[in-house]
């Protein structure tokens, strides 16, 4: 038998046995992950003990002399426990707590017990007791418990990712982002929890610390302040590219009008790229609140083609239309729509053979209307009637007579030839704009429709 002082300065005496299992199991976590062994297990024997055990290369003493583990100083982004500083506090809160505890591996037994410090009889402190190995065979290290609640043990287990049951959506190489389904959001650090979040719509596992964090991960590793971790969290954003990232962060971006939205939308460029995403893998059109108002015939036309509506706020508005999504195109809003949708559209003009006899009436006045305006050549070479008509972009509805510069052609709508002076109006209306140049709601137009 060997004994040595733990030379444990500070008890952290509002550490729980929950905190002081959290450092066991995230040690063993971490042999796992550096020796690439198999997952630990957590499990209750026969006797109702309580085990965590490893796969590693074990546990040797000299493990509780250290103040930091070498490996796991050079291995920041790949492990979560201090083996030596996590480990010593676990064991002191344990005895404090009056948790029996005996350490297991193929190089000794190790238990604690409150001694004499030196030749110091009247100082007592806590030492670890090492004996030769029950198991010298034994593969890992097997920390045992005695007197542990199950309660405890579900406690520890939930400052993990590993056994909290919640789903990755999707890895970058800053960590992982997290679907939220707890009601509650949790930042780890390496698989670990640091800090809980009321008002994030994900949660997040860092895998690639800053310096920043990595000086704010202290002793207790718990309630970290959000500066320190902000940046990645960022980062991870703007790393994911899944369908599934963009749409619960597009869904949460339309509350923003009415201040429920989370966190994560406080960040513009974040809002960007959430829509880059979805603009690349889905068809959608970006509004603002006033294009809703105002959207008329177009808005109604893109809503019969199924087209996915997202209101925006009028800042990323503005960014949307000096950007471009993932597959380099332009984002639609209203305006590009109804460019899109004219560039598309056509009439379907209407055949005199296919008008009914009162139609046909209605519509034989066209040459004596067009002979009241002055006798000028090759002005107007057509005039056709048409069932489709492009949207008026001054009223929301559709135009009832369009007049076509280039193919010299006036359209009339077919509902205008229910009588003859809604398609006189409409024919004169356009005639005007055929031959005086003049365009709608100006002045010159007004003067010249008035002499007319």
């Amino acid at each position: 038998m060997k004994k040595f002082d733990l030379n444990i300065e500070k008890v952290l005496e509002h550490w729980t046995i929950p905190h002081a299992l959290r450092e066991i199991i995230a040690n063993a976590l971490d042999e796992s992950n550096l020796t690439k062994t198999e997952e630990p297990i957590i499990f209750k024997d026969k006797e109702g003990k309580w085990h965590i055990k490893d796969f590693g290369r074990g546990l040797k003493y000299e493990h509780l002399t250290q103040n930091e583990n070498l490996e796991k100083t050079k291995n920041p982004n790949k492990v979560i426990g201090k083996f030596g500083v996590g480990l010593k506090d676990a064991l002191a809160t344990f005895d404090r707590r009056k948790i029996g505890i005996i350490i297991k591996s193929k190089f000794s037994d190790i238990t604690i017990k409150k001694l004499p410090k030196g030749d110091f009889d009247d100082v007592v402190t806590l030492h670890a007791i090492v004996n030769n190995p029950s198991e010298p065979d034994m593969v890992g290290t097997d920390f045992i418990f005695t007197d542990l609640l199950e309660e405890d043990i579900e406690k520890a287990k939930d400052f993990f990712l590993l056994y909290s049951g919640e789903k990755v959506i999707e890895e970058t190489r800053y960590g992982a982002l997290i679907e939220n389904k707890k009601n509650r959001s949790r930042i780890y650090v390496n698989g670990i929890c640091v800090a809980e979040e009321e008002n994030l719509l994900f949660s997040y596992n860092i895998t690639s610390l800053t310096k920043k964090l990595l000086q704010s991960l202290n002793r207790e590793r718990t309630n970290v302040g959000r500066s320190a971790y902000t940046d990645r969290v960022k980062s991870i954003l703007l790393e994911c590219s899944s369908q599934r990232f963009a749409e619960k962060l597009v869904n949460d971006l339309q509350r923003i009008q009415t201040g429920k939205s989370h966190d994560e939308l406080q960040w513009v460029d974040v809002q960007l790229h959430a829509c880059r995403i979805l603009s690349s893998q889905e068809k959608v059109m970006f509004l603002t609140a006033n294009d809703l108002m105002d959207g008329g015939k177009y808005l109604s036309y893109a809503k019969d083609e199924e087209m996915r509506i997202i209101t925006v706020p009028d800042l990323l508005a503005s960014k949307l239309e000096n950007s471009k999504d993932l597959n380099g195109n332009d984002f639609r809003n209203l305006e590009t729509y109804a460019v899109e949708w004219n560039e598309k559209f056509e009439f379907e003009i209407v055949d005199l053979g296919k008008m009914n006899k009162k139609e046909k009436e209605i519509f034989a006045y066209k040459d004596t209307i067009v002979g009241w305006f002055p006798k000028k050549s090759n002005v107007v070479k057509s005039i056709v009637v048409s069932e489709t008509m492009r949207p008026d972009d001054n009223n929301g509805g559709d135009a009832l007579g369009l007049w076509e510069p280039a193919n010299k052609r006036i359209i009339i709508k077919r509902s205008q030839l229910k009588n003859l002076q809604s398609f006189a109006g409409t024919l004169v209306h356009e005639l005007v704009h055929a031959y005086t140049g003049t365009d709608d709601n100006t002045i010159q137009f007004e003067i010249e429709l008035t002499e007319m």
